[in-house]
């Protein structure tokens, strides 16, 4: 039987993660090749993509706490898991700081959502924490 943190981090990754790749890779490119309007689609990414990046910091944080609750503090640096969760939520507030102070810089937006992305693909290959300490799947 699965415990709550397993529970929660399967749940929370597949959300920001299959949220950040479905944006991207599918609907955006859809409503394009549609015959929408490029402004338009330019508005709808424009609007989706810092959803996104926010759901992703939040479903970040809480798996850094399953993480912890699971592993223990020092399992943020020492564990590939946690080091990507880290990088995860950095690229996110270099996001949100880009966006805030330099709104023109959009190669280094779209270079942090596809580093959280791929970072993202990366933590989905790896092992559920479980509550027992072992680094195998739940």
């Amino acid at each position: 039987m699965h415990d709550a943190g397993a529970i929660s981090w399967l749940l929370a990754q597949t959300l920001w993660v299959g949220g950040l790749w479905l944006l991207h890779f599918l609907l955006l490119p859809a409503i394009a090749k549609a015959g929408l309007a490029s402004l338009l689609v330019e508005e709808l990414s424009n609007t989706l993509r810092p959803l996104l990046v926010g759901l992703a910091a939040f479903c970040a944080g809480l798996q850094v706490l399953v993480l912890i609750r699971a592993q223990r503090l020092a399992s943020l640096w020492c564990d590939r898991r946690g080091q990507l969760l880290l990088v995860i939520v950095a690229m996110a507030g270099s996001y949100f700081a880009v966006r805030q102070w330099l709104p023109e810089a959009e190669l280094w937006l779209m270079f942090s959502y596809l580093v959280m992305a791929f970072c993202g693909l990366l933590l989905v290959l790896q092992p559920v924490p479980s509550a027992s300490g072992g680094r195998g799947w739940v």
